[in-house]
């Protein structure tokens, strides 16, 4: 489930802390992309606090939902495989611009994923984060058995799974009685256009490396693996605690994407593409957990080219030393 890179922050407290939240929101729904490190806390829409009128089973599955998002490796410690939480990706629990908001997702499912080859269902979805951005496949947890996303037979990482049950219903609780807007306006801006793209030989992850101490060590540190803020920690960008190389995240130009468009966290749209780019290059010729799978994906599609970290594409990742 960022430099200041992804708010990849993790919060140590367990429910999460939340002090009197701002008015001033986007769309009414969203913490916006300019907001400061002050309100990196905030949680817009707590369940804890506004789920408590319906019905209480439902509430323990939505508040349940939420602690895991917003702590993984702790509240879902059975499928995680490093230090990684979905709030890293989706911050203030899946509430901020720009940073992809999870605010009315769940009714865009089901949706077709090339990497898979069919449709995905909310719930396939988040068995995909947890697989790959979780990195749950290196969990070391011995009754836990994870598949592919296609052959989920037998894999305790299941629809059915309750830590899936519990995410699908906090993720819809997000959106339900709330107003939102035709075509959901916040969601696909983290995707660079064709024509920025620099070619793959042109990126240099030596001057992104460069670019990644100027901009991004203060929150991610000069190794990556992000220093602590108050009660915070900015979440590892590369590494065995990070996402695996079967991520979006672990995509070049996808990565480039997020960190083009929200990040430095306090400065979102100072980076350039082509920088951006060369970042995300840096970060990705970096080793990362491997996804064992791999050779199961994209089966009916092409494989994207950035994806560097497969081996039907690429004999050894093209970025590394260069």
């Amino acid at each position: 489930m960022t430099l200041l890179f992804v708010v990849l922050f993790i919060v140590h407290q367990d429910p999460v802390d939340q002090k009197q939240a701002s008015d001033s929101l986007k769309w009414n729904l969203l913490i916006p992309d300019t907001a400061t490190m002050s309100r990196a806390w905030e949680v817009p829409h707590d369940p804890t606090i506004e789920a408590r009128g319906l019905n209480p089973q439902q509430v323990k599955k939505i508040v349940q939902g939420f602690k895991i998002f917003m702590n993984t490796f702790k509240s879902g410690n059975r499928f995680s495989g490093g230090t990684m939480s979905c709030n890293n990706c989706h911050p203030n629990g899946g509430q901020r611009e720009k940073a992809m908001p999870l605010v009315g997702v769940d009714i865009v499912f089901p949706e077709y994923n090339k990497r898979a080859g069919r449709f995905f269902t909310l719930e396939d979805r988040i068995i995909g984060c947890l697989l790959r951005s979780v990195n749950s496949t290196g969990s070391k947890k011995r009754n836990v058995l994870t598949r592919h996303e296609n052959e989920l037979d037998g894999a305790t990482l299941t629809p059915e799974t309750e830590e899936v049950q519990a995410l699908a219903a906090y993720i819809r609780w997000l959106s339900a009685g709330r107003e939102i807007p035709k075509g959901i306006p916040w969601r696909g801006h983290n995707t660079l256009p064709s024509e920025v793209l620099v070619p793959l030989e042109k990126l240099n992850s030596k001057l992104g490396e460069l670019l990644y101490l100027e901009n991004c060590s203060t929150c991610h540190g000069a190794d990556g693996q992000g220093v602590d803020i108050g009660d915070k920690r900015a979440g590892p960008l590369w590494g065995p605690n990070s996402w695996n190389d079967g991520a979006g995240a672990a995509r070049t130009y996808t990565l480039a994407g997020m960190i083009r468009d929200w990040m430095p966290y306090l400065y979102p749209g100072k980076l350039t593409d082509e920088e951006a780019q060369h970042i995300a290059a840096y970060i990705t010729s970096k080793p990362r957990p491997q996804f064992p799978f791999k050779e199961k994906d994209y089966l009916k599609e092409k494989i994207p080219v950035d994806a560097v970290y497969y081996p039907q594409l690429y004999a050894k990742n093209p970025l590394r030393k260069r």
